[in-house]
């Protein structure tokens, strides 16, 4: 994938992540694109909003997309390294590949993706972890609540 690509998807995923933040939510965006290149579904995180614990950035996009005949080919999209929750939608329907804006603030399962055939492009985007840093430095209650830390 050309570098150029991923961050032109990435920037899909950020505005969702940055509405999320105005909208007082975890800012973590995410997008799904086809084999193509074409937008198929877009979202953000909405725990909050929504009141919904399920409701994470790529679940969200996930859903936002409709249901497709299949996800062999297609690129999920997040500004943040995905948790377990999220990497098993990704395995479980058979995404080709993930790009992650960031992985410092939260780690995520890139190998266990990788070893699944999944391939992985760490972008390590500025924007993305100020975006987090800054979020999780003011809100580390609701962060820990979102990684499922007590």
């Amino acid at each position: 994938m050309e570098h150029s690509d991923a961050v032109r998807m990435l920037d899909v995923a950020l505005a969702e992540a940055e509405a999320g933040r105005a909208e007082g939510g975890i800012p973590i965006g995410a997008a799904l694109f086809g084999a193509d290149g074409r937008l198929l579904g877009r979202g953000r995180n909405r725990r909050v909003q929504d009141d919904d614990a399920s409701m994470h950035a790529e679940t969200s996009a996930f859903r936002a997309a409709g249901r497709q005949r299949g996800y062999r080919g297609t690129t999920m999209v997040t500004t943040l390294s995905p948790c377990w929750y999220c990497s098993g939608l990704v395995r479980q329907f058979g995404i080709s590949r993930l790009v992650v804006g960031e992985s410092r603030t939260f780690t995520g399962q890139h190998e266990w993706l990788a070893e699944a055939g999944v391939e992985v492009v760490l972008l390590d985007d500025a924007r993305c972890y100020e975006l987090m840093k800054g979020f999780i430095a003011a809100n580390p209650g609701l962060w820990n609540e979102d990684i499922g830390v007590d």
